[in-house]
């Protein structure tokens, strides 16, 4: 514990640009080891040669369950899987998407709290939505150093908006800066061990792939009228926050701005199909009228006309809802 030897770093969108800036910028003699979490599609290739190609004088390697820790050493998250890191060695985990990612950046920041308390250093670069700023306020409670990609430098701003929302971060800096604090940091010593939250523990083994029980989901959260949209189970409120975020009892994460994000597809999808049967309601009641008027019974042909026109007048409504759901807010605006 001579020094701060773990640096795990998160990012998403327009995250690749800054990060080739922090490896260029790191010695052949990094005291520390650094864990990198991109998303990156569950068949995603290329970005292992991408990121050693701008890593410069350290390896970069692609993580595996069992590798060894090593200083010096860029160790990348495998498609797929968790990025855990144990105790001198690293684990792969299978466990429930995060944010409907897997990798995700929260289960690495967490793992890395949990086995190295004040030794690490977790970085959020640019990205949207909110993984990352959990992982990084559990660094915090375990005594180590949060850091975020300064907004404004950032071509995705959410991610490190939510991390500066969800914890108090030492510091915020540029992606062309942000390198030369790391090292700094890195050579000096880290600060006392604090006690471990119990719920980290467990957010850990469910990434690792552990089973969640109601018991155990219990002791972390309160259930929330709220479904699962990954496997329609029943949501529960995360006690710790800020950030506020949600686990199913299957173990599925979500940050309220993930969350919202995915229902507003599964909102627009219900609508199309509304607007699909109020429309096919309105041809049906309009070929009824034309029946009834063909066969002498003007009464109810009227009838059938005026529920087409009514129909008709709902699909409207739809329409103009989804159309006004769709557009962005004016500059400046609340959503």
């Amino acid at each position: 514990m001579a020094n701060r030897d773990i640096i795990v770093i998160g990012g998403s969108s327009g995250a690749t640009a800054p990060l080739k800036q922090i490896l260029r910028s790191f010695p052949l003699d990094l005291p520390a080891a650094v864990f990198v979490v991109l998303h990156i599609p569950a068949q995603g290739i290329g970005i292992l040669a991408t990121v050693a190609s701008a890593a410069g004088k350290l390896p970069v390697l692609q993580a595996e369950s069992g590798m060894m820790i090593e200083n010096g050493h860029v160790y990348l998250a495998a498609p797929d899987h968790h990025l855990i890191v144990s105790k001198n060695h690293i684990m792969l985990g299978r466990g429930p998407r995060e944010n409907m990612v897997r990798p995700a950046i929260d289960p690495l920041f967490r793992s890395a709290a949990l086995n190295y308390g004040p030794r690490v250093i977790g970085v959020v670069l640019s990205g949207f939505l909110s993984d990352g700023a959990a992982g990084l306020s559990a660094i915090k409670r375990c005594g180590g150093i949060a850091l975020v990609q300064d907004p404004k430098d950032a071509i995705a701003d959410e991610m490190p908006l939510r991390a500066l929302e969800g914890t108090t971060v030492d510091l915020c800096v540029s992606g062309a800066r942000m390198g030369d604090v790391l090292v700094d940091l890195a050579r000096e010593a880290p600060g006392a061990t604090l006690p471990t939250p119990p719920e980290v523990r467990l957010e850990v083994e469910i990434a690792a792939g552990e089973r969640i029980g109601a018991d155990s989901l219990t002791a972390i959260a309160l259930p929330a009228a709220l479904t699962c949209p990954a496997c329609g189970g029943v949501l529960s409120e995360v006690k710790t926050g800020p950030p506020l975020r949600f686990r199913c009892q299957v173990g599925h994460a979500y940050t309220a701005d993930a969350l919202a994000k995915e229902q507003e597809g599964r909102v627009d999808e219900a609508m199309r199909v509304a607007l699909r049967i109020i429309e096919e309601r309105a041809e049906l009641v309009n070929r009824m009228a034309a029946e009834g008027r063909e066969s002498g019974r003007l009464a109810v042909a009227k009838m059938y006309e005026a529920r087409a026109t009514e129909y008709r007048d709902y699909a409207d409504m739809i329409r103009r809802v989804m159309l006004q759901s769709l557009d962005p807010p004016p500059s400046g605006q609340e959503p």
